[in-house]
């Protein structure tokens, strides 16, 4: 127990408690204190709320700067485990996704969901599925005792296919949703959060690596920013509730509604990645983090794209945040089962 809470934070283990206490303000601020969500709204450019991309950028920046890109060149030494996590990321799980959640908003959940607003529940859940994890996938792997090693090159390519895939993927599924949106609006959200937090995160580890050296860097700089990564979450999560304050008051139980196929997912991608592992005999320290980064999403990305394409205001934004809500409970419960497993796998 003493081991696993050092590999995770006191603010990680309760996510979702943090997320329960920012929604209860959010909302409050919304129905008491609509001045402020009215005044941050008017600072938007191209769609894309200012504000929330600066707290967006708080989150992401301090993630990718803990990625490794030079551990890629490692990649031909156990190839069957990446080629695990890229199949089940890109060719299984955006479309189990779209699936799960399809099935549960347009038709088991029917009589509560209106078709409109399951249309922007299931673009939320499409963005969840498109963005594997990045950050918490190495808590995952320290709880599970993965590979540290393999787990950055796991992320590493993974953050690197996110550059071509994710914005083909997204398009795609959500054109089949009948969602329409702009190819300008969508490539502007993946420079905004993806691509110029990876550049400056590479950049930064670069020059500090370079001038004070990689212990320095990872053991001492990098640990600077977990509190500046922990605040732009809390406060981007109150601006969204802020705006969606009237939404889940007039509909509390689409929050319980929009979680179901959002865990179902979770369960479903952890089993064939973890199963993949299993049948191709490889070791449980690379099979667990293979399991855990296909199940847990990159939800800041998710969130910071429901936001620029579809509005702070609106269901899609909403479902991304449920996704923070569900996170952690789930993964600590999947956590639990890869360690009780181990034997299942052979020796390391």
């Amino acid at each position: 127990m003493s081991k696993e809470k050092s590999a995770i934070s006191v603010f990680q283990r309760y996510l979702t408690v943090w997320v329960i206490m920012c929604m209860a303000i959010g909302i409050l601020i919304g129905k008491f204190l609509p001045q402020i969500p009215d005044f941050l709204n008017r600072f938007e450019y191209a769609k894309v709320s200012i504000p929330m991309a600066i707290l967006i950028w708080l989150m992401i920046y301090p993630m990718m700067m803990k990625v490794d890109f030079q551990s890629i060149k490692n990649v031909g030494k156990n190839p069957k485990g990446l080629f695990v996590t890229w199949i089940t990321n890109w060719l299984i799980k955006p479309f189990t996704m779209y699936g799960i959640a399809s099935l549960f908003f347009f038709v088991v959940f029917k009589a509560f969901i209106t078709p409109d607003l399951a249309t922007e529940y299931l673009a939320g859940a499409v963005l969840l599925g498109a963005a594997p994890c990045t950050a918490m996938v190495f808590v995952w792997s320290s709880l599970t005792k993965g590979d540290p090693a393999y787990t950055v090159v796991q992320v590493a390519t993974n953050d690197l296919i996110i550059l071509v895939a994710f914005i083909p993927i997204v398009k795609f599924l959500l054109g089949v949703s009948n969602v329409t949106v702009p190819w300008d609006t969508l490539i502007l959200s993946v420079i905004l959060f993806v691509v110029i937090p990876l550049a400056g995160g590479m950049l930064t580890r670069y020059l500090v690596t370079k001038k004070k050296g990689k212990d320095y860097f990872e053991n001492t700089f990098v640990k600077k920013f977990d509190g500046i990564t922990t605040i732009g979450l809390l406060l981007t999560l109150i601006m969204i509730f802020s705006f969606q304050g009237n939404v889940i008051l007039e509909n509390p139980l689409h929050i319980v509604l929009i979680a179901v196929p959002l865990i179902l997912q979770t369960f479903l991608i952890f089993a064939i990645a973890y199963a993949a592992c299993k049948l191709l005999k490889l070791p449980h320290k690379i099979a667990a983090p293979a399991g855990m980064i296909g199940a847990s999403n990159f939800f800041e990305l998710a969130v910071a794209v429901a936001v620029a394409l579809f509005g702070t205001t609106s269901p899609s934004a909403l479902a991304t945040t449920v996704g923070v809500l569900t996170e952690v409970p789930v993964m600590l419960f999947l956590v639990k089962v890869a360690n009780s497993t181990k034997g299942w796998f052979k020796n390391d």
